[in-house]
């Protein structure tokens, strides 16, 4: 097909629940393409030269590669060269930013509506995982122990990538089951678990070793790691999971959550099964959450799921100043989430219990760029209204927990609690690397990935210098 006949098929539209229908439930929100839509998609990519898409991709992905093999019914080939450079291809299918990353620089985008690579990622994936065995030639044995700290993006990536070279590679995690962010922070109707599960048991089918309910820095110390249990490397991939609170008046009322801990309950915990689960949230026809990227945008949709009426969304800027993706804003206001944009929570207030009743705003209006590039939000003064409410979810962002370093002799951080890497990814320490929101501070699923494997190429060579 000439490029000319290819510009002119139209972008594929992701089939989705019904928004009503999906606003009561946590079943997936995008139901993925059939193969003939897939097939369609494919063939809107115009194989130009350069692939400028490839190097939009954190972990590198052969985007025309797998989309060509997709034209040419070979499904296998393609999931051969996705699975080559992608350990969790199913994950980024689903959760990645392609809107601003691959996507953004694909050619036809510039006239026309790119080519969907994450919704051609997500098909070829949920294909792999439903028609093929994990054909898999184990690599000849390096005789090297590597310790992984963390299950999340980061953390697996590195692991497979160290697994593919013949490494023994143990992945600790503190949670009860690994997947990191990717299952106690991001919502079923976003990334069901039974896909992160997949992918988990195929890096264990590889020979990644997962050892849950073990927390470094605690259980055992990176020091110990390393003299004591005998593992030759360690690459940190634990993240940036310590909340961080807007610091106002009434922070401490009951009825307020962590961002982390509202989803945490729900997702990993199921808390959403009230009567069968002993970790529930606390039920409330009014919920208010504040922050405008994914996770706000998760834990609103969440709320609404839970059965809140409003669900609202308080964010400091305007719309098209917000983080989160825009696919998932469209899904939020197609549910009956209410968003108040520019404005900000001054105080959150309680009854005579302890218990919220209701978040005090002020209105807000953008003044100057601040050090962002975004026009910093200015306070209207005698703005000041009240959004009445029974839970108040603060989802502004995480920072590096503490608890790890601060076990770990001669580790050197910078002022935020980040770990400090060189060009290699290794820490001060020799021998000890880290990636993913640990070092870079709280970031997305793709870039953590693409942080871990950064570092497995780093390691493996350090590996084997002296072998």
């Amino acid at each position: 097909m000439k490029p000319a006949e290819r510009m002119k098929i139209p972008r594929q539209a992701m089939p989705e629940q019904d928004a009503q229908e999906r606003a009561a439930n946590f079943n997936e929100v995008n139901l993925g393409f059939n193969t003939a839509v897939a097939f369609e998609e494919a063939e809107r990519c115009l194989q130009c030269k350069g692939g400028k898409c490839i190097n939009g991709c954190p972990v590198c992905v052969d985007i025309p590669a797998f989309v060509t093999a997709i034209t040419e019914g070979d499904l296998n080939k393609a999931a051969d060269v996705l699975f080559e450079a992608n350990v969790l291809p199913g994950v980024t299918g689903r959760v990645c930013p392609q809107e601003t990353q691959c996507e953004a620089t694909c050619i036809r985008g510039k006239k026309s509506e790119p080519v969907g690579v994450g919704y051609l990622e997500r098909f070829v994936a949920d294909w792999a995982r439903e028609h093929r065995e994990d054909l898999f030639e184990p690599p000849a044995p390096t005789g090297k122990k590597v310790a992984v700290v963390g299950s999340g993006p980061a953390g697996l990536t590195c692991a497979g990538e160290l697994a593919k070279k013949g490494h023994k590679v143990t992945i600790f995690e503190a949670l009860h089951k690994p997947g990191g962010v990717l299952m106690y922070g991001i919502p079923e109707f976003r990334l069901p678990k039974v896909i992160v599960e997949a992918e988990i048991e195929t890096l264990k089918r590889r020979g990644v070793e997962i050892i849950c309910d073990v927390v470094i820095g605690q259980t055992y110390t990176i020091p110990e790691l390393m003299e004591e249990e005998g593992f030759d490397a360690v690459y940190v991939a634990n993240g940036a999971g310590l909340p961080v609170f807007g610091g106002i008046p009434g922070e401490n009322l009951k009825g307020v959550y962590s961002a982390n801990e509202f989803l945490t309950r729900v997702n990993l915990m199921g808390a959403y099964k009230f009567g069968e689960n002993d970790t529930p949230v606390i039920p409330a026809k009014q919920v208010v959450v504040v922050g405008g990227g994914n996770t706000a945008m998760d834990g609103v949709r969440t709320a609404k799921r839970l059965g809140a009426e409003p669900a609202t969304l308080v964010y400091r800027r305007a719309r098209e100043q917000m983080p989160a993706r825009v696919e998932e804003v469209k899904h939020a206001e197609e549910e009956g989430v209410q968003l108040h944009l520019l404005c900000n929570p001054v105080e959150v207030l309680g009854d005579e219990n302890g218990w919220v009743r209701a978040v005090r705003c002020i209105k807000m209006e953008l003044g100057e760029p601040d050090d962002s590039g975004r026009r910093r939000p200015v306070p209207i003064e005698g703005s000041e209204f009240e959004i009445p409410c029974q839970v108040y979810v603060v989802a502004i962002g995480t920072k590096a927990n503490p608890l790890l370093t601060q076990t770990t002799p001669g580790l050197k951080v910078n002022k935020w609690g980040n770990i400090e890497i060189d060009d290699n990814n290794m820490t001060s320490i020799q021998g000890v690397f880290a990636g993913g929101d640990i070092v870079r501070g709280a970031a997305t699923v793709i870039l953590a990935m693409g942080d871990g494997k950064d570092s497995a190429a780093s390691m493996h060579e350090y590996l084997m210098k002296d072998a």
